[in-house]
């Protein structure tokens, strides 16, 4: 539910000191489930990065290291990207119900405009507590994710690999040997390499598809909206 939608037209209410307090008491709740889901968030990543950490010096441990672990660490950041993504829906719901508090409620208060309902903000934040929801898609969390930790994860992941067949322990003498580095066991280097390109790739283009449905969904981000 966001402010693209219309919103209920009710009398002007002025709230009571007990409401106005109650109101807070809510705001602070709100402040700090958004933060408790903040923090796994950030322990989802701290796996993800201490996984490619131990990934690199496995890989360059030691000449006869394997590239390997720099291969099978890409499946894992993903992984890490689905449990993150999980969790920011949750973190979501918190962030946009203090976000939308702070909007409607204490930013009117503040330029002097008192704290009078009738716009339909209370509506929308009451509807939201009596059927709780995501307020986006898997999909779209992927992407926030994606677009702002992951993807860098992953480009770090693959020019670690691209570093490993092609420097390590000597510098490749030609692109024959460096795509003969790449082979793994029966796997041939080029269908390895051919495969970095499209995960890449696949990845990179569900990043700008998913910005493009945020966009959609929320404008050029010049309005507040829960989600």
């Amino acid at each position: 539910m966001n402010m693209h939608e219309p919103l209920p037209s009710n009398p002007p209410h002025e709230f009571t000191a007990a409401e106005i307090g109650a109101l807070a008491h809510l705001y602070r709740g709100e402040v700090y489930r958004s933060t408790v889901w903040r923090t796994r968030l950030d322990n989802t990543t701290n796996w993800a990065v201490a996984a490619l950490g131990l990934a690199m010096s496995a890989s360059y441990s030691h000449p006869e290291a394997s590239a390997l672990p720099l291969v099978l660490i890409g499946i894992l950041i993903v992984v890490f990207l689905f449990f993150e993504a999980r969790r920011y829906r949750y973190f979501n719901v918190w962030r946009a119900r203090a976000r939308w508090l702070e909007t409607n409620f204490y930013a009117p208060m503040l330029r002097g405009q008192g704290c009078n309902s009738g716009s339909g903000w209370e509506q929308v934040l009451a509807q939201d507590y009596c059927e709780p929801r995501h307020h986006i898609s898997m999909t779209r969390a992927i992407g926030r994710r994606l677009r702002r930790t992951y993807f860098w994860l992953l480009t770090i992941q693959a020019l670690a690999y691209l570093g490993k067949i092609a420097i390590h322990p000597t510098s490749a003498n030609s692109f024959a040997e460096f795509v003969h580095r790449a082979s793994v066991g029966p796997i041939p280097g080029e269908v390895l390499l051919m495969s970095g390109v499209i995960f890449n790739g696949a990845w990179l283009a569900f990043a700008l598809v998913t910005f493009h449905l945020d966009r959609v969904a929320h404008g050029k981000g010049t309005r507040v909206s829960m989600g």
